[in-house]
This record gives structure tokens, sequence and C-alpha cells, in this order.
């Protein structure tokens, strides 16, 4: 080998390793928190367990999860609570960021207040929320009661409770999506937009031709961290319904738990588990693969 490609070897390995130092802590965090809980849950997913008896079943726990309907049921509450909330949480924050870019008197307080939902921890947010649904002298139950309006039980009618939570995820995570927006407002070109006033074009037209347009890549962003966060909700449940009544609010991260630590059945949690994850990583998938192919950076 040439003295000068064998100083060129030595100082990329050198340049890699170095690297690869400085990524150890966050690989071995990924791998401990991680691929081994995955793995593990995969493995326990094929077993018919608690934590002193362990019989191999292979997929016929898979088999009995699908046929279960309280499982049926809780998929169902996930995929209405993703579909509820996803879409009015994006054009909330999008209508939000677009109003509070705009140079106008108050904007900071105006962001602050948007955002302030996000910093406030969730079980704080879930007793918060708790009592504005209170019967009879709950926030809203009041509010209605001035215009004669008579309130159902929010929390504990199978009819309302999802749509309740669904209120407190919007409010919740429309001041976390308008920040990316709000980012993404402040990039755009602002030679476009004076090109569209010069051209006489309305704040709707202008809005439909040119910002939404642009900010798609960072709907793609959004859409695929709202997606997931609405199959990863647990907190809020355990504070204020439990997954009640008759599993009306249940969603799927909690039915793992309440699985796993309250009826210590892991095999059939891991397989639960196993499927949050595939949800997961379909949504990504497909978003990245099918969606971001759609998109014009």
């Amino acid at each position: 080998m040439q003295p000068a490609l064998r100083t060129k070897s030595k100082i990329n390995w050198r340049l890699h390793g170095f690297a690869y130092a400085l990524l150890m802590p966050s690989l071995l965090f990924l791998g401990v928190f991680t691929f081994y809980p995955i793995l593990k849950s995969i493995y326990w997913s094929f077993y018919s367990s608690e934590f002193t008896d362990k019989t191999f079943v292979g997929f016929d726990q898979y088999a009995h999860v699908f046929q279960d309907d309280i499982f049926l049921k809780v998929l169902k509450n996930n995929v209405l609570l993703a579909i509820g909330t996803v879409p009015v949480s994006i054009l909330l924050a999008m209508y939000a960021a677009i109003w509070v870019n705009n140079k106008l008197r108050g904007t900071g307080l105006l962001r602050a207040l948007f955002f302030y939902p996000t910093v406030i921890p969730m079980i704080a947010i879930a007793n918060i929320w708790l009592f504005i649904y209170t019967p009879s002298y709950g926030l809203l139950d009041k509010f209605l009661g001035v215009f004669s309006i008579p309130a159902p039980h929010w929390l504990g009618d199978p009819h309302w409770v999802l749509f309740s939570m669904m209120l407190m995820v919007i409010w919740k995570e429309a001041g976390f999506f308008m920040i990316f927006y709000l980012a993404g407002l402040q990039n755009l070109p602002k030679e476009v937009y004076e090109a569209a006033a010069m051209e006489g074009a309305s704040p709707l037209q202008t809005f439909r031709r040119i910002t939404f347009p642009l900010l798609m890549p960072t709907t793609l962003f959004v859409m695929i961290i709202a997606t997931t966060n609405s199959f990863k909700l647990v907190d809020h449940l355990y504070v204020m319904t439990k997954g009640g009544p008759n599993n009306a609010s249940n969603l799927l991260l909690y039915h793992i738990y309440e699985t796993a630590f309250s009826f210590w059945d892991m095999g059939k949690a891991s397989v639960l588990t196993v499927v949050l994850l595939v949800i997961l990583l379909s949504i990504s998938i497909f978003n990245y693969a099918f969606l971001d192919k759609r998109i014009h950076y």
C-alpha cells in the first residue's frame, strides 16, 4: 500500500472511530431501552405465560387476540380517535400558525397561549379536563346551563366519552404542532408572496396555491407525529376513565398496560405490543414511502 493511501485510511479509521464513540451512548441507550424490549416482546408473544409459568403456543396467542371482542373494540376506538383528532389538530395548528405569523400587536402573547398546553404534564391536563367534564358543577355544564342546554354525562356516557377525549387531545396537540408550522412559515420565500400580491391574488388563493403546497413537507412530518401520538395515549385514561364505561374510551396502549400489570398476562400483552409496533411502523412506512414521493421540497 502506498504511504498516501495508508495515511488516508488511517485518518478515515480515526474519524469514523471518533464518530462511533460519540454515538455510542445513544446507541447503548437505544439498544437497552428500545431494541431489547422490542425483541423481548416478540419472544414473549409466542408464549402463553405469567411470570412463573411459560408455555409455547406459537401463533395461537395472536389468533386469540384477534378474536377478542375487547381488543377489536379498543382498536376501533383508537382508529376513531386518530381520525377525529389528527386532521382537526393539523388544521387548527396551521390556522393558528398563519395567524400568529403576522406582525400584529400581542403576537408573542398569542404564541405563548397556544403553546402553553404543550408544556403542561398530561396528568395535570387530565385533572383540569376532569373538572371541566364533572357533571352539574363542571365548567362545561355550567356554560351550557346558561343557555338552558341539558348536558350529557361526558365521561360516563359511552356515546360521549370518546368525543370528550378527542376534545382534550386536540386542545393539547394543536399548540405543539403550531410551532412546526410557524417555523415552516418563517422559512418560506418572501419573493413568492410579493409576486402574488402584485398579481392581485386573494388571501385564499395565496393559501391554496402557495402556502399550503410549500408547507406539505411540514404537514407530512406533523401528520406522522400526530398519528403515532394518537396510538400512544395512556396517562389521561388512567386519571379520567380507566378505559370505561364498558371500554368505550379504552385505547390500545392502556389496554396493553392493563393486560400486563392488572391481569399479569404477559403473553397477551406482548402480542398487543407487537400489534402496536406494527401499526406505528406501517404508518411511518406509508407516509415516507407513499406520501413523501408526492411532495415537492
